[in-house]
């Protein structure tokens, strides 16, 4: 039985219901190792499609570090942007991840079904962190233009210099900058993504739902966010590596967040 088609002909029947904000859920802080532990489980139950997309993942990543590696602050500015984008990477996963809830098996063909059934929505959200992408590559590029005065800097000379201690205040306000963008972006999306592939919502109530998510349980959506920016920098500390299993590990997780922190 396709469990998405029967939720989006409800939705389209009552369309008033479909609007309504949904409540948000309190939980207790140590709720996102939960997360992860069925994140893991799920993980292994789909191991070719799941470690399959977080190969991809690993492969752009290793592409892009190796093209920018020359190019002081892009680099970085590209390898953070990781952050901001990969709740629109994990859609096809949610889609997977919804299909082991409901007992059904698993089918990428109609994991993309439920992403076209909202597609205006997803693509809008999709445009917003892309906008979120740009402003943070924008920012790096005048951060250091306003430290080097528009003098070059090869990026590995960049990274022996802060090892020896150099740079640090560059390093300090690259970092804090990076944290409050991606602090921002984390707020607007730790339940959109997953929320506009279950339900037939406009990307406005999505987003407004995420941050009562955070606002409501501040303290697990702060322990969340460090699990995913430790979990994303083992893959970069791995040389991409580790995005192979971190990448769908966190996708399936997103997922079991979102159904714990809003309401049916």
């Amino acid at each position: 039985m396709d469990h998405s088609l029967d939720r989006h002909s409800l939705a389209h029947r009552h369309p008033a219901q479909a609007s309504q904000a949904p409540q948000v859920r309190r939980i207790a802080a140590n709720r996102p190792l939960h997360w992860l532990r069925l994140g893991a489980r799920d993980t292994l139950r789909t191991p070719g499609l799941s470690l399959g997309m977080g190969l991809l993942v690993a492969a752009v990543g290793m592409l892009l570090s190796t093209v920018t590696w020359k190019a002081t602050y892009i680099a970085p500015a590209l390898l953070g942007g990781f952050l901001l984008v990969g709740p629109f990477l994990a859609i096809t996963l949610y889609g997977l991840t919804r299909q082991l809830e409901e007992g059904d098996s698993v089918d990428v063909r109609r994991a993309w079904a439920a992403v076209r059934g909202n597609a205006g929505s997803i693509a809008l959200f999709g445009l917003l962190l892309a906008m979120a992408y740009i402003a943070w590559e924008r920012l790096a590029a005048i951060l250091f233009a306003f430290h080097y005065d528009g003098e070059p800097i090869v990026l590995s000379q960049l990274l022996s210099g802060f090892v020896v201690g150099q740079h640090l205040d560059l390093l300090l306000l690259f970092a804090g900058t990076g944290a409050l963008l991606a602090a921002a972006v984390f707020a607007l999306s730790v339940v959109t993504a997953p929320m506009l592939v279950d339900r037939p919502v406009d990307v406005v109530t999505a987003v407004l739902t995420s941050l009562r998510c955070c606002a409501r349980n501040p303290l697990p959506m702060l322990a969340w966010a460090a699990c995913i920016a430790a979990l994303t920098l083992f893959g970069f500390l791995t040389l991409m590596l580790g995005l192979i299993f971190a990448f769908p590990l966190l996708a399936h997780a997103s997922w079991h967040a979102y159904r714990e922190l809003v309401e049916d």
